[in-house]
């Protein structure tokens, strides 16, 4: 039997418990919904994956001055290693185009070897390293950089 299709669409309010949730399962200091809601209504870009209508991952960046700052994804455990985590940040990497932003900056910790790949495979490339930037435990950020959104023609 095939798997439902997955959607990723931006983020709306009623995204956000469902957000939470996958946060708390994956990060060890996870945003709040009050996070989540605050960074809403500032300059972003928040997209969520969905599968029969649930939530099963999400992504996050930052915008100002054409440039984008992506501040999490995750997917949703249970459901890891499907492909899910590609058409995030693809969908992602759709809306950042048609917002003009050409230059987009991330930290992933060093041992996330599949979410560097990842982000390699869109074009990413490791720039630098962030000593001690992540806690709990405490490890270092590759610092990593997308000068040119690949285009989705």
């Amino acid at each position: 039997m095939e798997k439902p299709e997955i959607v990723v669409e931006k983020m709306q309010d009623k995204d956000i418990p469902e957000v939470v949730c996958i946060e708390a399962s994956v990060f060890s200091m996870p945003w709040s919904e009050q996070g989540f809601q605050d960074a809403l209504r500032q300059d972003t870009i928040f997209v969520v994956a969905r599968r029969e209508h649930h939530v099963v991952g999400y992504c996050g960046m930052y915008c100002s001055f054409g440039e984008g700052e992506i501040t999490n994804v995750a997917v949703s455990p249970d459901v890891q290693n499907q492909g899910i985590g590609k058409k995030i940040i693809s969908g992602l990497l759709e809306i950042a185009s048609e917002k003009n932003i050409n230059r987009i900056v991330l930290e992933v910790r060093v041992s996330n070897d599949y979410a560097i790949k990842l982000y390699k495979d869109f074009g990413f490339q490791k720039v630098g390293i962030r000593k001690g930037f992540y806690e709990r435990p405490r490890e270092d950020a590759a610092i990593m950089v997308l000068e040119q959104i690949p285009s989705s023609n």
